[in-house]
């Protein structure tokens, strides 16, 4: 950005630069760009609503508060990179402010695809870096954790080599990472019949990496409980990552061939009625929200047709629970009844309600003791980065205590990363409703799994 001796004029309307759009020529432009960073962050030293959520905005408005006397223009390109590093896509910005597209206001103002947008432009060419590669591609890292014969499990347990792996990578030597699975949760369902010759069913499920490779216990729990309420769900091999880690810092290209990939796969069932089902809240928003906008050509267009399809587990699972089919015989409840929700973020940003929590009220004698709102901090690979280990514990401290200040013994949440934040920082896993459900339609607790459980 430019930085001028005198203060000038910003307009909060739309430069000729505005795009959200990747396939737009403008999209790309770094001057057009620049133009719309300028514009956002006048908007939002303006209004200041989004101070409390990343450290984006609390960095913008210290830049232009105690270095710039008020002046956005003077808000230099290193101080703007900050700013923009800083976002890590929990999308409650978006959620909270007035002046969307999504709100139909003139301004225009979509911050997060605008932080997506800074970054595409500035990786376009570049080669990216060791971390990149091993932290943008979930599927990759899973099909070498297998192939380790599980030593992968074993050097992230180990210190010397965590020490070594933050020197090298860029993953903080103490981050609680997920441990992979021995098998693919596609090659599971494959030996117990869920995976089909031919498209058809009510729903095919979308699995998702962290399930496919890291805890396919939970897509267990899914197709369980949507079997034990009369749903055809079908599996499909194959499917590929939503994309989203490697849009994270810009890689548009992984992200479209992977989309591709899945859409070839999904939309035979689509094409046949079948809903898409979808386990975590950042691949469903990926492929409601995303996808449309930012792939190409015909996969654009089968975007488009595959987002009316896309649907949470437990959002299906809440359409039905009024028909006959809706089995409500629960053998079993977490001890006290009590249960502390956490709302996702990228569930919050989808609009759709928290219909995890609210199934969770079908089994008798739950009830919620607190729904809490505020991001956990982990937000994709963030959490899992040198320079981002110690804010996300800052930015999720506030949904720490709120989680055990509800005082329940049982800890839900509808993301597996949340979930992973929160059994570090705050000593206690949640588990997926869906999980839940699935113990106590099968008369067991709701402690952590042991080995001869399953």
């Amino acid at each position: 950005m430019s930085t001028p001796t005198q203060e000038k004029t910003v307009s909060f309307k739309p430069t000729p630069g505005l795009s959200y759009d990747p396939t737009e020529e403008r999209y790309w432009d770094r001057a057009a760009l620049d133009g719309e960073v300028l514009r956002a962050f006048e908007i939002c030293n303006g209004c200041r609503m989004c101070f409390k959520y990343c450290d984006s905005f609390p960095k913008l408005f210290t830049f232009v508060d105690d270095r710039h006397d008020g002046d956005v223009t003077r808000v230099t390109e290193a101080e703007t990179r900050e700013v923009m590093d800083a976002c890590f896509q929990c999308k409650l910005c978006e959620v909270q402010c007035p002046y969307t597209p999504r709100d139909a206001h003139e301004f225009q103002l979509d911050f997060p695809k605008l932080v997506h947008r800074y970054r595409g432009v500035h990786r376009r060419g570049k080669a990216p870096t060791l971390r990149q590669r091993v932290l943008n591609d979930p599927d990759a890292a899973g099909k070498l954790a297998r192939l380790s014969l599980g030593m992968a499990n074993v050097a992230n347990r180990a210190r010397p080599l965590r020490v070594l792996m933050e020197k090298v990578v860029g993953v903080h030597r103490d981050k609680l990472l997920p441990e992979f699975a021995a098998e693919p949760f596609d090659a599971w369902a494959e030996k117990h019949g869920h995976v089909q010759a031919e498209p058809g069913g009510e729903a095919v499920l979308f699995q998702t990496c962290f399930v496919q490779h890291n805890e396919p216990d939970l897509g267990k729990d899914a197709l369980y409980v949507l079997k034990r309420n009369g749903v055809d769900v079908r599996v499909v091999k194959g499917l590929l990552c939503c994309g989203m880690p490697a849009w994270e810092t810009g890689d548009l290209e992984s992200l479209r061939r992977w989309a591709h990939r899945d859409l070839e796969l999904l939309l035979p069932y689509v094409e046949k009625g079948a809903k898409v089902l979808v386990v975590n809240p950042t691949c469903s928003m990926m492929m409601r929200r995303e996808w449309p906008h930012l792939l190409e050509g015909e996969d654009r267009a089968r975007a488009e047709k595959l987002a009316p399809a896309v649907m949470d587990v437990s959002e299906f699972l809440w359409t039905i629970r009024n028909e006959p089919r809706f089995d409500a015989s629960f053998a079993s409840a977490p001890p006290g009844g009590k249960v502390a929700y956490h709302a996702p973020c990228h569930l919050r940003a989808q609009g759709i309600g928290f219909k995890g929590r609210d199934l969770l009220r079908k089994i008798p004698g739950v009830t919620v003791a607190s729904t809490v709102m505020e991001c956990c901090g982990h937000d994709g690979t963030f959490a899992m980065t040198v320079e981002g280990f110690e804010p996300s514990q800052r930015v999720g401290r506030k949904a720490f205590d709120g989680m055990k200040a509800a005082e329940a013994e049982v800890w839900a949440t509808d993301c597996p990363l949340a979930a992973v934040q929160f059994q570090q920082h705050a000593g206690k896993k949640p588990l997926h409703p869906i999980t839940l459900l699935a113990r106590a339609y099968r008369g067991e607790g709701f402690g952590p799994k042991t080995g001869g459980e399953r």
